[in-house]
């Protein structure tokens, strides 16, 4: 029987890097985003300095991000494919939010939330990067006529919302979930933790490994 109080490595130090950067990233370009759009957060503009500061500075730090999450995604993409029985996590999401997702799913690495979140930010930073392109003055946005930019400009907008909504629903899922920001501070979670929330990436991966190390420390101790 395994050690369930072990520590096993969740995220390695390249993916928490590029997790906080992107985290960092997202609140500079969102909060100073929202400042732009909306009068009412017009204060918000202050997180970048001034608001001629933020206008500037707002479309670098949203490449910075954006890349940052092509570093993640390169990492995580296998792992966030849809298979077949997710269907049974979403099906069972009020279980789920209960504390019983161990007993309706059998989860790998990650969960269907987990992964419709990852697709969702694909799309949402896909659509910001083109949209923000065509309206980034000075540089582009003269070549383009003014209906496109229009349409830029409302998509660019409508997926923005997007991403913090679905960051807003992560960081809450993150903190519900105790150990989760563990894992992505330290890097590690228990092997209790993985067991419970990700019972098939313990049985795949980690309980094999488990079972290498104790027998040989076993072995080691017989010597």
């Amino acid at each position: 029987m395994v050690d369930l109080n072990r520590k096993v490595i969740r995220h390695n130090l390249k993916e928490r890097l590029s997790h906080w950067l992107l985290v960092l990233c997202f609140f500079m370009t969102a909060l100073s985003g929202l400042s732009f759009f909306f009068a009412d957060f017009s204060w918000l503009a202050d997180v970048l300095g001034t608001p001629q500061l933020a206008r500037y500075i707002h479309p670098f730090t949203g490449l910075v991000m954006i890349c940052a999450f092509a570093i993640l995604a390169k990492h995580y993409w296998r792992d966030n494919l849809i298979e077949k029985g997710d269907w049974q996590w979403l099906f069972n999401v009020v279980e789920v939010l209960k504390g019983n997702e161990h007993h309706v799913a059998d989860v790998g690495h990650y969960n269907m939330g987990q992964k419709l979140l990852f697709w969702t930010l694909i799309m949402a930073l896909a659509i910001l990067l083109v949209t923000g392109i065509i309206i980034w003055r000075p540089y582009f946005a003269q070549n383009f006529p003014i209906p496109v930019i229009r349409i830029a400009l409302l998509l660019h907008a409508t997926s923005a919302i997007a991403l913090i909504l679905g960051i807003m629903v992560h960081i809450y899922m993150a903190i519900w979930v105790r150990g989760s920001i563990t894992g992505m501070v330290e890097g590690w979670v228990t092997a209790r933790w993985a067991k419970k929330h990700h019972p098939r990436w313990f049985r795949e991966s980690i309980l094999p490994e488990l079972e290498k190390e104790e027998a040989k420390e076993k072995q080691e101790q017989n010597k």
